[in-house]
Parts: C-alpha cells; sequence; structure tokens
C-alpha cells in the first residue's frame, strides 16, 4: 500500500512506502524518495573531477557522490524547517513532514546535524583547499530558502548553490587553471537555472496564491523560450571551458550528445501538461551523465 503523507513527485513511492513510520517521515524529509536532487547536486562535483584530468578517480567519485547524497538531505530537511508555513499553503508540498506537523522542528534540526556529520566526515577526505572551497558554499546554502520571498530569480541562487560541487572536484586536484574551472560552473549555473524553472512550472498556480515567486512565473508565456537560452548559456560555457583547457574543435564534439539532450528538452516541454515538466526535469540526471563523460574525454585525453 502507498503511504498517502508521501508527496506526489516521489520517485520511490514502493520504497518509502514500506518503511514504518517515523522512519518513513525522516526518508521523506531528507528526499530520500527522490534521488534526482542528488544526481543533480553530485554531477557538477564529478565534472570538475574528471575535467581535472587526473583519470578517474573513483575513490574520490564515491565520496563525492557520499557527500551529495548527505548535503542534498541535509539542505532539504533545512529548507522545511524554514518553509513549513509556506509548504503549508501549497498543495504538493502540505504533506512534507514538517509542514503537515509530523516530524518536530526540534527533531528535524537533530536530523540535520546527522546529515551533516555525514558531510563532514567526507570533507576530511578531501586536501584543505577543496575543504575551504566547499565550506564557502554554507553562506549560499543558509540564504536560499529565504530568496523566494525577495526575488523573483530564486533559480539563479540554487544554481549558485547546488552546482558549488564543479568547484569543489576541480580543487579536489588541482588549483591552476582556474578559468575553465570558472567557465565549467558558469555554465553549471544556468543549466540550474533551466531544469528548476521546468520544475517549477508544477507550482506556479500556488505560488502564485501564496506570493512565493520564481523564474517560472516570472517569464509567463515565454517558460519555453527562457528555458531554451539559459541551456544555451549553459552550452556555450561548458564549451568555452572544454577550449580553455583543450584548444582543439574536436574536443568540442564531446558536448553534442549533451547539447541534443538540451534541445529535446527545451524543444518538447509543454507548461500546460502536468506529466511534461516532471518528466523533462528528472531526466537531467541522464544530462549530468552526459556531459560528465565530455568531461572525461576532453580532460583525459
Amino acid at each position: 500500500m502507498i503511504a498517502t503523507d508521501i508527496t506526489p513527485d516521489s520517485e520511490h513511492r514502493g520504497l518509502v512506502g514500506r518503511l514504518p513510520q517515523p522512519l518513513r517521515d525522516y526518508a521523506l524529509l531528507a528526499r530520500f524518495d527522490r534521488p534526482i536532487g542528488w544526481w543533480l547536486l553530485f554531477w557538477p562535483c564529478a565534472w570538475g573531477l574528471w575535467l581535472a584530468g587526473a583519470g578517474p578517480q573513483w575513490e574520490l567519485f564515491a565520496w563525492l557522490l557520499l557527500g551529495a547524497i548527505a548535503m542534498r538531505g541535509a539542505g532539504c530537511v533545512y529548507n522545511d524547517i524554514v518553509d513549513a508555513d509556506l509548504d503549508r499553503r501549497v498543495a504538493r508540498t502540505a504533506a512534507r513532514p514538517v509542514a503537515s506537523g509530523r516530524v518536530s522542528a526540534k527533531a528535524s534540526w537533530i536530523w540535520l546535524l546527522v546529515l551533516c556529520a555525514v558531510g563532514l566526515v567526507v570533507l576530511l577526505q578531501l586536501r584543505w583547499q577543496a575543504q575551504l572551497v566547499s565550506i564557502a558554499s554554507l553562506v549560499l546554502v543558509a540564504i536560499y530558502p529565504f530568496m523566494k520571498r525577495v526575488t523573483w530569480w530564486p533559480q539563479l541562487w540554487l544554481g549558485l548553490v547546488f552546482t558549488w560541487g564543479a568547484l569543489v572536484g576541480w580543487t579536489a586536484l588541482r588549483l591552476d587553471h582556474l578559468e575553465v574551472m570558472l567557465a565549467l560552473y558558469g555554465g553549471a549555473i544556468f543549466w540550474c537555472i533551466g531544469y528548476d524553472t521546468i520544475y517549477a512550472l508544477q507550482d506556479r498556480e500556488d505560488d502564485a496564491l501564496v506570493g512565493i515567486r520564481s523564474s517560472a512565473l516570472r517569464l509567463g508565456d515565454s517558460v519555453k523560450a527562457g528555458v531554451t537560452a539559459f541551456y544555451a548559456l549553459a552550452l556555450a560555457l561548458w564549451g568555452l571551458a572544454f577550449w580553455l583547457l583543450r584548444e582543439d574543435w574536436l574536443a568540442l564534439i564531446a558536448l553534442l550528445p549533451a547539447a541534443a539532450h538540451l534541445a529535446w528538452q527545451a524543444l518538447t516541454l509543454d507548461p500546460g501538461d502536468p506529466d511534461n515538466p516532471l518528466q523533462r526535469f528528472r531526466s537531467n540526471r541522464y544530462l549530468g551523465l552526459l556531459v560528465a563523460a565530455g568531461c572525461f574525454v576532453v580532460g583525459n585525453a
């Protein structure tokens, strides 16, 4: 039986739904039912790591993946604590554990600290320069939940936060060619703005009613054009990163699969279809893999 307290966009209703309460609520609070989130947080880490050109680095790869899972969970817990009042007023989020009252604020803070402890273990596996880069993101993370109250572009702030791993992955292995790292990061930011605009299409009506701001609302009928522009800027900056590292037109071919995938997302996006935006949003886990493969080829050729 599917638990009725699982939010509508859950990806693993069966697995999470079989957990006993309250374990299910803590899994939901950290979004363990929606792995798309930690894939989106992790892939920029892999891009920086593999474009740095030191081979697969599987051990570091695994540590960064664990860190992405833990810190994405911690970020979601923090977001739900801050946004509990808004979540209660949005149909898709009203059933979240904190908003519904099934998990107290105190218990949520304890769970947050547990997840951060896992993140700390991962942090200690990095060299000190990468540790400092990782810690620098905490200010951006702390401010993010409040941005939807003050700007129509919280997706831009999310881009700064959610793609920070590109900086961590690069500095974990090298400290030179920072222009390559920054171009890679810039492209990741625009990619995030694009996919989170798609995700925000699900909540446009509720967001407008409760006063939540988003790029999906700001763009109005121009959402498809906006997403296309964001994805085009992402590809341009990724191409620049590849070119700065390896001045070879053949290196840009490594981005063609990613370009084709982003074009498919933008051209087939249907804001009026309740299921279409969520499917396009989730497909970005594969986009992350395509860009990672391109980074590996260019970085290690």
